[in-house]
């Protein structure tokens, strides 16, 4: 097992990975605090690992909400059910909950944590490669809207998060490929080296390969854990951190967050953003077309949805990352060099809206 330290400016958590972690009963004991739990899984998942998470939490009032599997049951509606269980249940300000899944899971579970009594316990206990890297650490919960994706949410920070790596054995491919998108954004915004690693090990993630995945979902995970310690309710530098996602947002609002995965949505906005960047002067057509390169050898798809560049930018323009009604994008200045800018060239968004979206 190896640990990071989460180091937020009230108090810090920790990130335990490591095989076989949830069958490890004292160590996810020492994380959840309190005899009162809600454990919080899906149809998929509640029946691979519910009873692991069970018994080692013997003696404590369990009480289980399964919920229905995918983005689209992301919303306030599905949140009022959970706590609609914890008002029935009695459960006070002392209690934990568990968010046991993916993404969607753990995006609202904690978003249930962060406002049920205005905070309760929380950890997060992912079941997904994207979840490992992204949703579990930093603390951003929330639910979507038809408007947009993750609009009505708060900034919560679990108590620990446990990344069992034995869990993605389950994992079907198409979301396995789907969380290398967000490892690969990690070396296009701040580490070319850990980027030069992905693209030699890009098969053997694929493969599932266990010191190849520990190493991957390690360093993606102190990567993030360092920007969000340093910028928890990202007011500057964590808007890094969203490379891709504000076209990737435009992808999943425009299919009704039912036919792409989030992480092959960023995926495809990695590409944009990288296309939007060399637009700009900052990168040549061979590091864009290594970018893509290695999206394709991820498994991941390039080619987005052609909804149109207008309809693109009016999903794009409800993004949280709107500011004074200017969109500010994660661009780079070169590979593992990101920055975050409102001042670019209309048309050259336009532009790269219209390559990858189509006309008009």
């Amino acid at each position: 097992m190896q640990t990071l330290s989460v180091q937020m400016a009230e108090r810090s958590y920790p990130i335990h990975i490591g095989t076989g972690l949830l069958r490890d009963a004292a160590r996810v004991a020492e994380c959840v605090p309190g005899q009162d739990v809600l454990l919080v899984s899906n149809t998929r998942v509640a029946p691979l690992y519910a009873e692991r998470v069970r018994s080692a939490l013997s003696g404590r009032r369990i009480v289980e909400v399964v919920l229905p599997d995918g983005e689209e049951h992301k919303t306030l509606a599905t949140a009022s059910r959970v706590f609609d269980v914890l008002v029935a249940n009695r459960y006070g300000r002392d209690a934990t909950v568990l968010a046991l899944g993916g993404g969607v899971i753990g995006d609202l579970a904690g978003f249930v944590a962060a406002t049920y009594q205005r905070g309760i316990g929380l950890v997060q206990l992912p079941t997904t490669l994207l979840a490992d890297v992204d949703s579990s650490v930093g603390g951003k919960t929330a639910v979507n809207h038809p408007g947009g994706k993750n609009l009505i949410g708060a900034f919560y920070q679990p108590r620990a998060v446990l990344i069992d790596t034995e869990m993605l054995t389950t994992l079907p491919d198409r979301e396995l490929c789907a969380g290398l998108a967000e490892i690969i954004k990690y070396g296009l915004i701040c580490d070319a080296a850990f980027l030069d690693w992905i693209d030699e090990h890009v098969d053997a993630l694929r493969r599932r390969d266990p010191e190849a995945l520990t190493h991957a979902i390690f360093r993606s995970c102190q990567i993030k854990a360092e920007i969000a310690g340093r910028d928890e309710r990202e007011q500057g530098e964590r808007a890094l951190l969203n490379f891709g996602h504000t076209f990737g947002h435009a992808i999943e609002t425009a299919t009704g967050y039912t036919q792409w995965l989030h992480g092959e949505a960023v995926g495809a906005g990695l590409l944009m953003a990288t296309d939007l960047s060399a637009r700009l002067g900052a990168l040549g057509a061979p590091e864009v077309a290594r970018v893509r390169s290695l999206l394709e050898r991820a498994g991941l798809p390039t080619a987005a949805p052609q909804i149109g560049a207008r309809q693109a930018l009016d999903y794009m323009g409800i993004d949280k990352k709107v500011k004074s009604g200017r969109i500010r994008l994660v661009l780079l200045r070169g590979l593992g060099r990101a920055y975050l800018s409102a001042d670019y060239p209309d048309e050259e968004l336009n532009a790269t809206l219209r390559a990858h979206f189509g006309s008009p």
